[in-house]
């Protein structure tokens, strides 16, 4: 079926807007975050509802045409888009609805994280989410959801309390703890292979407006010190602490700095207490080895989600990877050090995250997340500019994660790589929660249609 049969077919059941290869808005609908991926669909479907997405599914089908789903966009495998494909795009089905009496907020799929937290913190409310704000809603939600305040809320699928889903025969459900029960627990951390969820239901918590965040930057020559003393001191660190530590390159302090260029590490620290208390516990961090920049402060919750929007805008090549540490020896210490301050790209990135609290409290297998009771998370993002150095950074983020191997668990948080083949995805859930998984797939999606994704397939 051409893309003008398709447009006849759809346009009696179809509201929104279908943009073909020959529309002008097609180049602009079709990029992605990830500038290393270029990708030509045969049609994008911009839903302006659920009843749009369904009939998009039903029509596709039919037709035999491959599907993919966009939301926010920003996941990093470009999955969101396939060649000849059917881009089932809902980026305009943005509408939030915050109950502040229920602290809870509706949020469609189309929703960046940046739009909500301005919504919920009119009423001090937050949910868990992205440390980007250009990061969607939806692919974080279902991929598990980590970010500053998980330590004291948990992930943001910990938060979920409802889905309305359009499912693989273009049905409507929904998926909560008493309704469809199997269908949410994969929901939570699974990823988008059950279903289409067109709009989420958030349990929300007071936070803010004002928070005490920001960074504590140190010059690379500190990196090890910084490193160890913030293995010790994240253990005991209450759970309304919650903090990254980034190895980077140092950001400007104006047009005339000549230190930006430096690879420094940096601790980034979000409390969700009172900012009297949050000096005290943050005391022997801030105290610790004298840092270049004291960057911590009393802020809004909102500035503090967009601390890192100008080191991760859309457009860039980029290759990313991830794992979860068992531990955190000197000796690892010393190997990531090594690397982490010598990237091949300015734009580069590693971040280092210590979760406890909230997050491991949680029954392992109360959700579809892979793996909430290591203590060490590590995201490694490669970022350049020009393509030719693409095979450099590429095999700078390998050579760093290879390194690391001894330590890690095996598992992996699957928001945080790009394709890396089936057995990680399998690896990444283990053995137990992966047939249980691919059971569930069977059971919503046999065939499979959902499957430009970190793709769990259906059981044989």
């Amino acid at each position: 079926m051409t893309s003008d049969e398709m447009t006849r077919v759809s346009v009696d059941d179809f509201d929104g807007v279908l943009v073909h290869p020959e529309d002008p808005a097609y180049d602009d609908a079709r990029q992605l975050f990830n500038g290393m991926i270029d990708r030509y669909p045969a049609v994008i479907a911009r839903c302006a509802s659920a009843a749009d997405v369904a009939a998009v599914v039903v029509m596709a089908r039919r037709a035999g045409l491959d599907l993919t789903v966009r939301a926010g966009g920003h996941g990093v495998s470009g999955a969101a888009l396939a060649d000849d494909a059917v881009c089932i795009d809902l980026r305009d089905m943005n509408d939030i609805t915050v109950d502040p009496v229920r602290r809870t907020a509706r949020v469609e799929a189309g929703v960046t994280w940046g739009d909500l937290d301005t919504a919920t913190q009119a009423h001090g409310l937050a949910v868990t989410g992205g440390r980007v704000s250009t990061t969607g809603v939806a692919g974080l939600a279902l991929g598990g959801g980590t970010g500053w305040i998980e330590r004291s809320f948990g992930f943001t699928c910990d938060n979920l309390v409802e889905a309305e889903v359009v499912t693989a025969d273009g049905r409507l459900v929904v998926a909560s703890e008493v309704e469809n029960p199997g269908l949410f627990w994969g929901l939570r951390g699974g990823g988008g292979n059950f279903g289409i969820v067109t709009a989420f239901r958030f349990r929300l918590h007071p936070v803010g407006p004002i928070v005490l965040g920001g960074m504590l930057v140190y010059p690379a020559s500190m990196a090890r010190d910084v490193v160890r003393f913030y293995r010790d001191f994240m253990p005991d660190a209450p759970d309304a602490l919650g903090t990254g530590l980034v190895f980077m390159t140092a950001p400007p302090l104006d047009a005339a700095d000549a230190t930006h260029r430096e690879p420094v590490v940096a601790v980034v620290c979000c409390y969700t207490g009172a900012v009297a208390e949050g000096y005290e516990v943050l005391g022997p961090l801030r105290s610790f080895g004298s840092p270049m920049l004291d960057l911590v402060q009393p802020m809004t919750y909102v500035a503090l989600q967009q601390l890192n929007d100008d080191r991760n805008p859309p457009g860039r090549p980029n290759y990313w990877s991830g794992d979860f540490l068992a531990e955190l020896p000197d000796e690892a210490i010393d190997r990531l050090v090594q690397r982490a301050t010598a990237p091949v790209s300015t734009h580069s990135q590693v971040l280092l995250t210590y979760a406890g609290g909230a997050v491991a409290r949680m029954p392992a297998e109360s959700t579809a997340f892979a793996d909430r009771r290591t203590p060490w998370a590590i995201h490694y993002l490669s970022m350049w500019d020009d393509p030719a150095d693409t095979d450099l950074n590429i095999a700078y983020t390998k050579t760093i994660a290879a390194a690391m191997r001894p330590w890690t668990t095996g598992r992996v948080y699957l928001n945080t790589i790009g394709d890396e083949g089936h057995a990680r995805i399998v690896s990444a859930f283990g053995a137990e929660k992966y047939a249980r998984l691919a059971a569930l797939k069977k059971t919503w999606d046999p065939s499979n249609v959902f499957h430009h994704n970190q793709n769990i397939q259906p059981a044989d």
